[in-house]
């Protein structure tokens, strides 16, 4: 695992990017004040690196991101593309240790 950032980088509502690796991963911390989420910055569709940029959004408990570009949704939890099961991005798994959140790429 790395450090990615702090807990406080990310506001909640929004999401960051970490380079870990030599890969983008796009931080999430959704408002509910408890969950954090690591998946793939890159666009699948466009590969373009922007996914951290996305709006996030809940449904039937799950958190998803909708991408910047053409609003694809990518389930926060496994990386799932909710508008095109055929396609994902990778999920990370992530561990909060005090203030700092560690991304286990």
């Amino acid at each position: 695992m790395q450090l990615a950032c702090l807990l406080d980088d990310i506001l909640p509502g929004t999401g960051v990017c970490a380079l870990i690796a030599g890969h983008q991963v796009a931080l999430f911390r959704p408002t509910d004040g408890e969950s954090l989420f690591a998946i793939g910055n890159q666009d699948p569709f466009y590969q373009a690196n922007v996914l951290s940029r996305g709006l996030i959004g809940e449904h039937e408990g799950e958190f998803w991101v909708a991408s910047p570009l053409k609003k694809q949704r990518f389930r926060l939890r496994d990386g799932l593309c909710l508008d095109n099961p055929a396609v994902s991005v990778p999920a990370y798994r992530l561990e909060l240790r005090g203030r700092e959140v560690w991304v286990a790429v």
